[in-house]
C-alpha cells in the first residue's frame, strides 16, 4: 500500500497539499494563504523525478497519505560531523481516512527507508499550535531537536 510516488498520483497529492494548507492557514493565516497547495502539478512533476526528494505515498486505491522527503548530507562541515539525514519535509494524511494507522505507517516506512539508506536521523518541522501532528510525532519516539522563535513586528 505504500510505494514512491508516479506522476499518476499528483491529482491525489494535490488534494492532500490543499488539507495541509488548511490546517497551516487556520494556525497562521498571517504567514499561509488558505486554498493554496505547497507546490504547482510541474513542480511536483519534478520532485517526483528528483531523487534526493523521495516522496511516498499510502495507495488504498487513491492516495490517501503521503510522505515528502528530502535527503541532506553534511560532509566536510567546520562544525558539524558528517552526517546523512533524511527530512520529512510535509506528512498527510487524508482527512477521510484519519484513524486507520496510515500516518503510522508512513512514518514507519520512511523510518525503515531512513535506515536503508544510511541515515543517522529522521527530521521535521511542526508549527507550534499543530498539537494533533506534535502528539502523533511524539508517539512515533520522536523527541525536540530544536525550536525556531520569533517576534511578530505588526
Amino acid at each position: 500500500m505504500i510505494r514512491k510516488a508516479e506522476k499518476k498520483d499528483i491529482a491525489g497529492l494535490t488534494a492532500l497539499l490543499y488539507q495541509v494548507d488548511a490546517v497551516h492557514h487556520a494556525i497562521r493565516p498571517d504567514l499561509f494563504k488558505g486554498n493554496t497547495p505547497k507546490y504547482s502539478e510541474e513542480e511536483l512533476e519534478a520532485i517526483i523525478d528528483d531523487a534526493n526528494c523521495p516522496v511516498f505515498v499510502y495507495d488504498d486505491g487513491g492516495v490517501l497519505g503521503h510522505a515528502f522527503c528530502q535527503i541532506q548530507c553534511v560532509e566536510n562541515h567546520r562544525l558539524m560531523q558528517d552526517i546523512k539525514t533524511l527530512y520529512i519535509d510535509d506528512i498527510c494524511v487524508d482527512e477521510a481516512a484519519r484513524g486507520r494507522h496510515i500516518g503510522r505507517a508512513l512514518y514507519e516506512y520512511v523510518r525503515d527507508y531512513a535506515k536503508s539508506i544510511g541515515c543517522h536521523n529522521i527530521t521535521l518541522n511542526v508549527w507550534e499550535g499543530n498539537d494533533a501532528a506534535c502528539a502523533f510525532y511524539r508517539s512515533m519516539g520522536m523527541k525536540v531537536q530544536k525550536t525556531g522563535m520569533e517576534t511578530v513586528l505588526d
